[in-house]
């Protein structure tokens, strides 16, 4: 009887051991709804077409071909991770450029056509934070001293009793292809003043405009911004986007519109002379009323004489001019500023760079920077 009991004990206790436990596959499987405080779980489904922020984004276009790929525009460049060797730099030698301010130009986007529901792409290049603005009808001194001209060329041409040195006030004209820039050797050479490549066409924006900007102001030069003009882009989408990247800052110099014929350049049209001054008066108007001033022309010699000789005559002119005197390149034609050199060369600055000379002495070009107008004659 003893016996008995002790199995009966023994057994009852197995059952009850057996009845309490967990087993089977089927319990292995069952998912757990417990979180921990290193797990985060989403608020809302991830969608499929997420993508890692070091992912390259695409904005998906319609076009008249049909469906485009395309990329965004490059964000801003800053003086944290702006570089002359960018994605766009031509290849081959890194001192071959276009002929005058002319520059290579990126590939001719289609405009973006997104449906009413899509919000478009935020492009990072037109986010500038605005400088600090100084009133354009301060004095003159802020204008600083002129530096006497310290520049050497590489190719020095003999301008006779006409030479640029007999003028006072010499400065330069800068993009990627110089690189970075000591602004403040430059401008102890004489460069007095600084043109700065900002934009081409509707989509390019030069990848060191802004450091150029911000530092030429920092190293006492007067600043002013040039768009190189795209024949296979509208006059009106290509004046805003100049106006989205060049910040309107009192004090600056008046904007430049570069209009040249650019063998290099992806577009190879050419439009007719009517055409040509059509569209120059739909950008310079955007200009003039955006940013107060009225516009500056650069050009050639070849292209002014297929499309500018006779026009435009109360808009000021910079002209190019490397083998001899405005006057005998650009007959009757009255300008501002001459671009006498294409290989000027300075400390600060590797390789060569464009001089450029006011045409005027030290008191005509503080009067024009206090904002009088000013077309000097053509000799």
């Amino acid at each position: 009887m003893r016996i008995f009991g002790v199995v009966s004990f023994v057994l009852a206790s197995l059952c009850l051991a057996g009845c309490s436990s967990t087993s089977g596959v089927d319990a292995l499987q069952m998912p757990s709804n417990e979180t921990t405080s290193s797990v985060v779980r989403p608020s809302a489904p991830v969608s499929k077409g997420a993508r890692t922020a070091a992912t390259e984004r695409t904005v998906e276009t319609a076009s008249m071909s049909g469906a485009a790929r395309i990329k965004p525009p490059a964000p801003l460049l800053d003086e944290s991770n702006a570089s002359p060797d960018d994605e766009n730099s031509r290849p081959g030698d890194e001192n071959s450029r276009p002929f005058g301010l002319a520059e290579e130009e990126t590939v001719n986007f289609p405009a973006t056509d997104l449906p009413d529901s899509v919000e478009p792409p935020v492009q990072e290049a037109a986010l500038v934070s605005p400088t600090k603005r100084l009133s354009r009808a301060a004095p003159a001194m802020l204008a600083g001293p002129v530096t006497r001209y310290a520049f050497r060329d590489a190719k020095p041409i003999n301008f006779g009793r006409s030479s640029p040195r007999h003028l006072a006030v010499h400065g330069v004209d800068v993009s990627r292809w110089q690189g970075n820039i000591n602004w403040q050797k430059l401008r102890a050479q004489g460069a007095n003043f600084a043109y700065i490549k900002a934009t081409d066409g509707g989509d390019h924006l030069d990848p060191m405009f802004m450091k150029n900007w911000r530092n030429a102001d920092a190293a006492g030069l007067k600043r002013g911004a040039y768009h190189f003009f795209y024949w296979c882009r509208t006059a009106g989408e290509q004046a805003d986007w100049f106006i989205r990247n060049v910040p309107k800052v009192d004090g600056a110099l008046p904007p430049v519109i570069d209009v040249e014929w650019n063998g290099e350049s992806s577009c190879k049209r050419r439009p007719s002379r009517e055409k040509v001054l059509e569209k120059m008066q739909v950008f310079m108007d955007k200009l003039e009323r955006h940013y107060g001033q009225r516009p500056i022309i650069y050009t050639s010699p070849d292209f002014y004489r297929d499309n500018l000789r006779g026009a435009f005559q109360d808009y000021p002119f910079w002209l190019r001019a490397v083998a001899a005197h405005p006057s005998k390149v650009y007959p009757d034609r009255r300008w501002l500023f001459w671009q006498y050199s294409g290989s000027g060369l300075s400390h600060g600055v590797s390789g060569r760079i464009d001089l450029n000379v006011f045409h005027g002495d030290e008191r005509q070009w503080r009067a024009w920077l206090g904002g009088g107008q000013m077309v000097a004659d053509a000799d």
